[in-house]
């Protein structure tokens, strides 16, 4: 006799194989917006969160716009996909942005869109628009599908069109699970480790490491890392040829009943009795101990890949509130322990002598080059000054930049790093961090051949260098040259780390050496005149301090292994600036794919779920487009980590009442018009916003003041907020000095 199932059953059985499917590939966190038509959804996640907690995370956010960009900021700093379910009709419209970042960014994003059935489509249905293919080109992928029903191939169905939604936003060459093992540890040697690692996640900063700084070790060499299976990425002159699949290693999640901080004073007692009790202490493969981990997060770890945003739609018909405990009962007759496991492939999958594989989805990465490329490479780099233009998407931890370093030292090649390439945490003679002064001076060397990986970066001074001396290019990745210059002349289709781990014989002749050095002479000159901007703030706690001394002091205090998120506009510019290499692991973050102000507040505040510690750095612009981010305070707060607490996000707010950057723009003019159009003051008192959302504030006009508000601030849980006030006019000069 057949199975006779009700309509909410069979929506509950549909969206249950869907959501269960998605983990299942690697999904674990949900932006849900409320909403009606996508009541399924919604309830599907909750109901998924209450009985696998170890498996999928929820966040509630009532503004879509802000949903999208927090999904965008887990997703940024996850490296996983991280589905965002709203309703019908302006909701979908609202996410366009973040999908747009999402696309030019390279970040993997599932949009799960509720819609009318097609029976209510066109007819002037209350919120109903036409959602098919609503994002055009911006997606990688867009799936209609059917208004759900619960038979046997339907679930079939869902569940591969949960496989495909994931496969589809990680992109045809990243791994599913990007983390890394952690380096191998010697007997003996290793003293207990109170890890502070937020679930899911390696890249969490250690509760005893808040406040604590720590130096990496110049020459070191690489740390340990698997590499990848040997694979051909083809150079124009190659054939193409495959490229083998590594396993996934499964990430065990925190236990759902692990006791929380609930205060501040809890959560910074217990970060100082762990820095009492454990000393953590790291290998290279040499042997030699360094003191940093090399798992430590650099930067984001969704940039690389080809990763992105694709839209699934589901038309939902009433009544809309799914029946999940009869689907329960309609799944056990059908031998499924309950709805979510009802017509799942791959529960066990066990090798012949009986081991089970967690082989998860396997996506290929990109691997080495053959040897009759790096031959022809290394031709091409004999007896021409090369460098490296390092930008966002050319690694992802300390030992992965350790890596490329060790490529540089081998080759005698400067590596000019931008602030989001990871690379900068590496305090090493090659690493140029004040290329952007040097590439604007008339003195600067030029190379004749510039090796490029990832993106272009933020440097203006940089892309001139570039046009003036049209070097020959090659861009390094794994689909896309993103040569807005029309400059490239080899594109290499395969990862940074896939191009530096290649059997690579060449070494850097006496030429390339003596190129490298005039850089690194420059670079250290230069690096003396930055630095001198904490004298003229924090020596003197001048109360005309310029934005360089704020950003330098929170750069000093920002606790190793933690999160720096920067807006755009001048905030990533002081960033670039004013990071200088300094030994320290910090992951720098920025949405760069639009280069906007759009949601940039509620974006941090997505990245800042996966460290113990982030510090957002925005003006005021930024800060106030996304004010309604600030009301994520109390969606921070409910989420627990386990003993860890809840993650700490310090804004600091360079208040500068306007468009400060279009004063460094040719539209700067003393005309009436330039203030109106421009400078756009808007006489904000943002820590009454602030205390509006129930988040402790700081207003100061110091340098000192400064740090000592930023030094109360760390560890508190969730948001807190830093105004520096800053003059509106003269940023040009204040910037001069610095730049020379």
């Amino acid at each position: 006799m057949p199975i006779t199932t009700t309509h909410q059953q069979d929506t509950a059985l549909f969206v249950a194989a869907f959501f269960d499917e998605m983990v299942r590939w690697g999904v674990c966190e949900v932006v849900v917006s409320p909403g009606s038509r996508s009541t399924a959804l919604a309830m599907a996640a909750y109901e998924l969160e209450q009985r696998r907690p170890q498996d999928l995370r929820v966040y509630v956010d009532i503004d879509e716009r802000g949903a999208a960009f927090l999904g965008l900021g887990l997703a940024k700093a996850s490296g996983r996909p991280v589905a965002l379910v709203c309703t019908s009709g302006t909701a979908l419209a609202n996410y366009y942005p973040a999908v747009i970042e999402a696309e030019t960014s390279r970040v993997p994003l599932i949009v799960l869109s509720g819609d009318r059935p097609p029976q209510l489509q066109g007819l002037g249905a209350p919120q109903t628009t036409d959602q098919l293919k609503a994002y055009g080109s911006h997606v990688r992928s867009f799936r209609a599908m059917p208004t759900p029903r619960g038979r046997d191939r339907d679930i079939a169905f869902a569940r591969q069109a949960a496989r495909e939604a994931v496969l589809a936003a990680l992109g045809p060459t990243a791994t599913l699970a990007p983390y890394r093992e952690p380096a191998p540890v010697k007997e003996g040697l290793r003293e207990p480790v109170a890890t502070g690692v937020h679930e899911g996640t390696d890249s969490a900063v250690a509760a005893a490491s808040l406040g604590k700084h720590a130096a990496v070790s110049a020459g070191s060499g690489a740390a340990a890392l698997p590499k990848d299976p040997a694979a051909t990425i083809a150079l124009p002159m190659d054939p193409a040829a495959t490229v083998a699949m590594p396993a996934n290693s499964a990430i065990d999640d925190a236990p759902a009943d692990a006791p929380a901080w609930d205060t501040a004073g809890d959560f910074a007692a217990a970060a100082v009795e762990e820095a009492d009790s454990f000393q953590s202490v790291f290998y290279n493969e040499a042997g030699d101990i360094v003191n940093y981990d090399p798992n430590l997060q650099v930067a984001s770890r969704a940039c690389m890949h080809l990763a992105g945003p694709v839209h699934v739609n589901f038309p939902f018909d009433a009544p809309l509130k799914p029946d999940f405990a009869g689907a329960d009962l309609q799944a056990m007759q059908r031998a499924a322990h309950d709805c979510f496991a009802l017509g799942a492939r791959n529960a066990s999958i066990a090798a012949k002598d009986g081991a089970r594989l967690d082989l998860g989805p396997l996506v290929g990465p990109a691997g080495t080059l053959p040897p009759s490329s790096i031959e022809a490479i290394e031709r091409l780099l004999w007896k021409r000054p090369s460098l490296v233009l390092a930008g966002e998407g050319s690694c992802e931890t300390v030992a992965e930049a350790e890596e490329i370093l060790a490529w540089a030292r081998k080759l005698s090649l400067p590596v000019l790093a931008d602030p989001l390439s990871g690379l900068r945490p590496i305090d090493d003679p090659l690493i140029i961090d004040n290329y952007d002064n040097l590439c604007a001076r008339a003195d600067c060397p030029a190379p004749e051949v510039v090796i490029r990986f990832g993106r272009y970066p933020i440097s203006k001074s940089a892309t001139a260098l570039l046009e003036r001396t049209r070097p020959v290019s090659l861009a390094v990745d794994v689909a896309e040259t993103r040569d807005f210059n029309a400059a490239t002349d080899v594109f290499v289709g395969t990862t940074p780390l896939g191009f530096v781990r290649s059997g690579w014989r060449a070494e850097g002749r006496k030429a390339q050496r003596r190129f490298a050095d005039a850089w690194v002479a420059l670079n250290d000159e230069a690096r003396l005149r930055i630095l001198a901007v904490e004298w003229d703030g924090v020596a003197t706690h001048d109360s005309e301090a310029t934005e360089g001394a704020y950003v330098r002091s929170l750069l000093e205090l920002a606790p190793e292994g933690s999160c720096l998120f920067s807006a755009n506009s001048m905030s990533i510019r002081a960033v670039d600036t004013f990071y200088v290499k300094d030994g320290k692991p910090l992951a720098v973050m920025a949405n760069r794919g639009q280069n906007g102000i759009d949601g940039v507040v509620s974006t941090a505040v997505g990245a800042a779920q996966h460290f113990a510690q982030t510090t957002f750095l925005t003006g005021d612009f930024t800060l106030l487009h996304d004010l309604s981010g600030l009301a994520l305070q109390r969606e921070m707060l409910l989420q627990r980590r386990g003993p860890e607490g809840t993650p700490s996000l310090v804004i600091v707010l360079l208040n500068n009442n306007g468009g400060a950057i279009f004063d460094m723009l040719p539209q700067a003019s003393a005309d009436p018009y330039f203030e109106r159009l421009f400078l756009a003051p808007q006489d904000v008192r943002f820590t009454e916003a602030a205390a509006a959302f129930g988040i402790p504030s700081a207003s100061v006009h110091t340098v000192g003041a400064f740090r000592s508000a930023y030094e109360q601030f760390l560890g508190t849980p969730g948001i807190s907020l830093i105004e520096v006030a800053l003059p509106l006019r003269g940023v040009r000069d204040r910037y001069a000095p610095y730049q020379r």
